[in-house]
């Protein structure tokens, strides 16, 4: 697969009158064309210092970053202006101008490059079609909602018909039910126009929703990658397991058994009741502390985190029926405690 986008020991730091901060600390990355790629982290985490890297709004302190094999530190001003036309970015705030009507915001773009007149009407109004906003190109920001406004910022986004789409937090200011409207118009952008979209947020919702890889970044370090499926079926890390399935902040002071396991269900799994039967066949209860289920890509995922009894024999037991029946179980450590 072509790679879009290629990261090589990217490090960023910030420095001050009185610290100095490491935002990035050697991060390595390919984007491939053509994918919705997923950055999660917490809050500080270093995230928007790499999609901020990625069309040098922020310079690396030291290693290299190519945008369809074009190494962006050597270019000059004039060429790194004409390759951020193929890389747009969305914001959290939607950065519109509200001095502006719709219309008119969505052609800001292209009054930069110098596009004729008559051809940038045409253009926003073919974008504001496509987000489903013909009928507001008279109106201002500050009548629409919080989702137009970001319809406008995605048609304003695609205006120089880009490679390759930024969303830093892009849905964060918005309501559940919006921010699903948001996800699966990107999701169709994708796929319609083949634009390679790298979104960034610290939802691990969102990016089940429409992503099919992720890295996660954590205190400036690439702590994981690998598919959606996979992260959530087997995080390896410890930031991976703490987004997944809420990790040091699901502590349960009061349980006295120390012996935890997470299993993962599929839309392949068994329909068997299995936890009910498995307590009835190892006549042993157990504590059920975490249950959900996410669609990714579509399908169906569950996952659960069961309490074991304190008897080694039981538990040993137990997780030896789930094995059985082909599921994944894994061990958790200091869940409880």
């Amino acid at each position: 697969m072509e790679t879009m986008i290629q990261i090589k020991d990217v490090t960023k730091t910030f420095v001050g009158k009185d610290n100095t901060v490491e935002a990035l600390k050697g991060i390595n990355l390919d984007i491939h064309k053509g994918e919705i790629y997923g950055i999660i982290g917490m809050s500080g985490a270093g995230k928007s210092t790499l999609v901020r890297c990625l069309n040098f709004l922020e310079r690396p302190t030291s290693g290299t970053v190519l945008v369809e094999g074009n190494d962006l530190s050597v270019l000059s001003d004039k060429e790194l202006r004409s390759t951020r036309t193929q890389i747009s970015m969305i914001f959290q705030h939607f950065n519109l101008l509200m001095q502006r009507t719709v219309l008119d915001n969505v052609c800001f773009p292209m009054e930069i490059v110098k596009t004729n007149r008559k051809n940038a009407v045409e253009r926003a109004r073919e974008l504001l079609s496509i987000v489903g906003l013909s009928e507001k190109e008279l109106a201002y920001p500050a009548q629409l909602s919080g989702g137009q406004k970001q319809r406008v910022a995605i048609a304003r986004a695609l205006a120089t018909n880009p490679k390759i789409l930024l969303c830093d937090e892009a849905t964060s200011a918005l309501d559940p039910t919006t921010t699903k409207a948001i996800l699966t118009l990107l999701k169709e952008i994708n796929e319609k126009y083949g634009i390679t979209i790298v979104i960034i947020t610290h939802e691990m919702a969102v990016v089940q929703e429409i992503c099919s890889h992720v890295a996660i970044i954590d205190n400036g370090v690439l702590a994981e990658t690998g598919t959606v499926e996979e992260v959530f079926q087997r995080p390896k890390s410890k930031a991976a397991k703490k987004l997944v399935f809420q990790g040091e902040s699901a502590q349960y002071e009061e349980m006295k058994g120390k012996r935890c396991i997470r299993i993962v269900f599929t839309s392949n799994s068994s329909f068997e009741p299995v936890i009910a039967n498995m307590v009835l066949a190892c006549k042993a209860p157990v504590n059920i502390l975490l249950a959900d289920t996410r669609d990714i890509g579509g399908v169906a995922h569950g996952q659960m985190i069961l309490q074991l009894p304190e008897d080694d024999g039981a538990a040993e037991k137990m997780i030896q029926y789930l094995k059985n029946r082909k599921l994944e179980v894994e061990e958790l450590d200091h869940y409880v405690g």
